[in-house]
């Protein structure tokens, strides 16, 4: 072909010459296309190769701290636009390649294609003589700016939270997507264990060669509100080398920074101890969306500063375990803290620090080099008293915390904030919320019960978020499911606590009190009181009996008794002393009756009885006009207090779990103020007798009800009165139901009131319908009713008999909106299509699946029809389904929907489970992954294997270790979201 080719061709250029001179030079160009061609390719390699030296070049001058010329930074981008179009044209270049016709080039594609040619080469000659000529004179402006700076501080060798915290930084500064990190943690955390670590951790991989390589790091201290923009930029301009002027303007200065931090430079930028949001814009920091190459992270003591400056991701920095805490304690204490003598007291005074870094290091500095015991006691007993012991620890510890407090809000928010050190331990957010409502510190005192609820809310918030007031975490998981929001509370960090009573103390007047709680009290008549005391708190002690004669305190509003579970009679003048209380918590005690003389409190807005189970009867109350809340929750009170209805400012009536067992005609009705009342768990069932549910709805403010209905009380009456309650759970039946307080339920067990729709009036109204033990449940959805506020529907061991519906009902769907299913212990259940089928349930807006103890379960749904895979399915739990083959059924039809794209996935003792099935994009966008006790996968779904949504995977690690892989660099990827679970 060659031969032939060069004959024809050698033919051609010869005819060509007496052809038109102006096609005779393209016929030219045409047939030594290849060689010109090849000529161009190496001037490109060698325009590369020197693209590449001076790169090398640049890089090392900027390592030196030189400044790049701009006249580079525009050459190396005409470089890269011309080998991109150099690139572009390779497809075209092979083809002109390819003979048409056996023998014969494509004459006009070779002739476009070399004049394409022509001039990239004119632009290539172009750019390697300008290139040639830089020479040596690279760069210009030399400012050395160290890679980052060493700030000395305290390691965190051995803090295996603070390491944890460390490592999550620098994993989320790996991260392109994430350009800002708020840090945020109680004072005297965030630097002392994150930033300068983080910042000498950068120190030591600045120079490598990875992903988190920065040229410069700078960390800057924030100065306190007022913020000072001009001190910020101080800092950054001379980590910078920019010399500034006093006189220049911050607007000035902003530019010249951006212009800097622009120039090709990869930053991490650290601000430390933010009070108050910082415009980054108005320091001279490029937005992440400007300038993708530099980082920001954020550490404040108030995540609303997090907030507003936009962060991507949050973390919460926490305090340090008892180990941790008494090894830097030793550390900055010195050996002496071992001795013997000493030891003992060391140790107390460490766990008074309650795991808060600054306090162990100033603390523990300040009895560096003290040998007589005399002074550790004092020091101890300083701290128990809630005062600092020597100026270092007022100033570097208390003044700190101190600063978090004048920063709040407002001058309500502070109260609150002093009100909490009257508690000792974890606080119920209910009753710290009722307090402050009857003390008047929520505002708009003649508002609603919710409104003060809410607002109280929105304090504790505002508190947690300055790491004033921590979130109490219960040891149980489930009893936080169950928990009512009496369960939920806060708890205050010790050293905080301590900081608020000496705040508190330095008030004096408003905010004097007298705190004695916690400390194991068992007789408290020799505390000495001052009749100006505005709050008393004993709470959490061992007291006995209250003294029969008591200094009269005639400004105290609140007076706090709880927890003292030894403490039996209260003497029946006892109240005549505290004219002016407005708050009265007697829980948890063992008194058997209240002394006649709390009919005198007239200022009395707030008295909770809670556990008092021995108090069986009240005594008259009828003069605490002003009562708004009563709470009596599990006392063993048997009626109704008298002058019970003389309380017409009561808005909320606390008495489940009581013996209680009738109320006399009317008295509810006198009770117009109520918002809330809770009557589950009384022996008194609604609808025995009267009053009737008909008596409830003249209530109208009333917007929450828990009551037990008698079945026989059910029936067809109008319930329209129920659209205004915004929360209610309403009982048929004797099981008890777990309580959810924010939910509109209605729970029916081991009854079957279906046959005629009896509850449909009622179930209008609901959001959650739970069935327990139950018969008749198609006679009920299946009634021709439709349900449309009903979102959840849980239902325990109720018999069903998954048959064929009848024709006709197909179209109609009784559960529109129904978003939860939880299915418990339904043993004749083979799939959640079957259960669908039977009820007519579209599963249209599903999102949460759970099963449980379902032991003839196969299959959670067959494809086909209307009882297909959910769509909007997001998570899926299923536990002891023995017989689970597969969680859905293969066939056509199920892969031609629209699939769910499922979030989470918690699986857990299913013997015969193999694989989670197809289709396998259902599990692109997953998160969550638990298989405990799910020994046949052994495998995962290419889709989880390579996923960057994953963030958690549990099991067992036996199982984890067995797994089998498409690449092993996938378990490498995946591995630090395994979480071991045995169980």
């Amino acid at each position: 072909m060659d031969i032939i080719f060069n004959v024809v061709s050698g033919f051609v250029v010869k005819v060509g010459k007496f052809g038109s001179k102006f096609i005779f030079p393209k016929i030219v160009n045409t047939i030594h296309f290849s060689s010109d061609i090849e000529n161009l390719r190496k001037e490109m390699e060698k325009l590369t190769k020197l693209r590449d030296d001076i790169k090398e070049k640049v890089e090392g001058a900027k390592s030196e701290g030189y400044k790049p010329k701009p006249d580079i930074f525009k050459w190396l981008q005409d470089v890269q636009k011309l080998e991109n179009e150099w690139e572009f044209m390779q497809e075209s270049i092979a083809e002109a390649k390819i003979f048409a016709y056996k023998c014969c080039p494509k004459w006009s594609l070779r002739s476009e294609i070399f004049t394409q040619a022509l001039n990239r080469r004119d632009e290539l000659c172009a750019l390697v003589e300008i290139g040639e000529n830089f020479g040596s004179n690279l760069v210009v402006e030399i400012y050395t700016i160290q890679k980052a700076e060493f700030i000395p501080g305290p390691s965190i060798e051995g803090q295996s939270a603070a390491t944890r915290n460390l490592n999550k930084i620098l994993q989320l500064l790996e991260d392109n997507k994430v350009c800002t990190i708020g840090v945020w943690g109680v004072g005297g955390v965030g630097k002392t264990t994150l930033v300068m670590n983080v910042n000498n951790e950068l120190l030591k991989i600045a120079a490598s060669s990875s992903q988190l390589s920065f040229d410069v790091v700078i960390w800057v201290t924030v100065p306190k509100p007022p913020t000072d923009v001009r001190k910020v930029q101080a800092q950054i301009a001379n980590r910078l080398k920019l010399q500034t002027d006093s006189e220049e303007s911050v607007e000035s200065i902003a530019s010249r920074i951006h212009q800097r931090l622009k120039e090709g430079m990869k930053l991490l930028l650290i601000l430390d101890d933010v009070w108050e949001p910082i415009n980054l814009d108005h320091i001279g920091v490029p937005q992440p969306e400007d300038h993708p190459r530099c980082k920001v992270i954020i550490t404040s003591r108030f995540l609303d500063v997090c907030r507003q400056m936009r962060t991507d991701k949050k973390i919460k920095v926490y305090t340090l375990d008892e180990d941790e805490s008494w090894h830097m304690f030793v550390k900055n204490a010195g050996d002496i803290a071992n001795l013997e003598h000493i030891q003992p007291f060391a140790k107390e005074i460490a766990m008074e620090c309650d795991g808060l870094p600054l306090a162990i290091t100033v603390i523990g500095a300040s009895m560096r080099g003290k040998t007589r015991i005399e002074l550790w006691k004092d020091a101890l007993e300083s701290l128990r008293r809630s005062e600092p012991h020597n100026k270092d620890v007022k100033d570097k510890v208390y003044k700190v915390i101190e600063w978090s407090f004048d920063s709040l809000d407002s001058e309500d928010i502070q109260s609150c904030f002093l009100y909490c050190s009257l508690y000792p331990e974890a606080i119920s957010t209910a009753d710290l919320i009722h307090c402050w409502w009857a003390e008047g510190l929520l505002g708009h005192e003649h508002g609603t019960y919710e409104e003060a609820y809410n607002r109280g809310i929105i304090a504790i918030e505002s508190l947690k978020d300055a790491c004033l007031l921590e979130a109490h975490e219960w040891d149980s998981v489930k009893m936080l499911e169950l928990a009512t929001h009496k369960l939920n509370s806060v708890k205050m960090h010790d050293v905080v606590r301590d900081v608020a009573i000496w705040i508190a103390n330095s008030f004096r007047g408003e905010h004097d009190s007298l705190i004695q709680a916690g400390i194991g009290l068992t007789d408290i008549s020799h505390i000495k009181m001052k009749a100006s005391v505005k709050r008393i708190s004993f709470v959490s002690n061992k007291i006995e009996c209250l003294p029969d004669c008591f200094l009269e305190c005639p400004e105290t509003t609140t007076l706090l008794l709880q927890d003292n579970i030894p403490l039996r009679r209260i003497s029946h003048d006892y109240f005549l002393a505290f004219l002016a209380l407005r708050a009265l918590n007697l829980s948890n005690t063992s008194i058997r009756e209240l002394p006649i003389s709390i009919n005198s409190l007239y200022q009395l807005r707030a008295l909770v009885l809670q556990n008092c189970c021995y108090l069986t009867e009240l005594p008259p109350i009828g003069n605490l006009r002003n009562l708004q809340l009563l709470d009596c929750d599990n006392t063993r009170l048997h009626r109704l207090p008298p002058g019970m209805d003389k309380l017409t400012d009561l808005r909320v009536l606390y008495l489940p779990a009581t013996d209680l067992e009738n109320i006399r005609e009317g008295i509810l009705l006198r009770l117009s103020s109520i918002e809330m009342l809770n009557m589950l768990d009384t022996k008194y069932l609604w609808g025995r007798s009267y009053p009737t549910l008909d008596e409830l709805s003249y209530l109208r403010k009333l917007t929450c009800l828990f009551i037990k209905l008698d079945s026989s009380s059910v029936s067809h009456r109008d319930h329209t009165w129920m659209s205004r309650l915004k929360r209610f759970h309403i009982e048929v039946g004797e099981a008890p139901m777990p309580f959810n307080i924010s939910t509109r339920m209605i729970g029916v067990s081991e009854c079957e009131i279906f046959i005629r729709g009896q509850l449909s009036g009622m179930l209008q109204f609901a959001s959650l319908l739970y069935l327990k033990n139950c018969n008749g449940l198609s006679k009920l959805i299946g009634y021709n009713n439709n349900f449309d506020g009903l979102k959840s529907l849980h239902i325990s061991g109720c018999h069903c008999y998954f048959k064929p519906m009848e024709e006709g009902n197909g179209q109609f769907d009784p559960l529109p909106n129904l978003e939860s299913l939880r299915l418990y212990k339904i043993f004749n259940l083979m799939s959640v299509s079957d259960f669908g089928h039977l009820l007519g349930l579209r599963f249209t807006k599903l999102r949460q699946l759970d099963v449980y103890a379902c032991t003839n379960l196969t299959c959670l749904f067959i494809g086909g029809g209307a009882f297909s895979v959910p769509k909007h399915l997001e998570e899926i739990d299923i536990i002891l389904c023995p017989k689970l083959v597969e969680l859905f059924e293969q066939c056509d039809s199920l892969f031609n929907s629209e699939f769910a794209r499922v979030r989470k996935l918690r699986l857990k003792e299913l013997p015969q489970l193999e694989t989670l099935g197809k289709p396998l994009s259902m599990w692109e966008h997953l998160e969550e992954l638990s298989l405990i006790n799910c020994n046949q996968i052994r495998k995962l779904p290419l889709f989880i294997q390579t996923s960057k949504n994953i963030k958690i995977i549990r099991g067992a690690s036996e199982w984890w270790n067995q797994l089998e892989w498409d690449d092993n660099s996938f378990k490498s990827d995946l591995e630090h979201c395994f979480l071991p679970r045995y169980y």
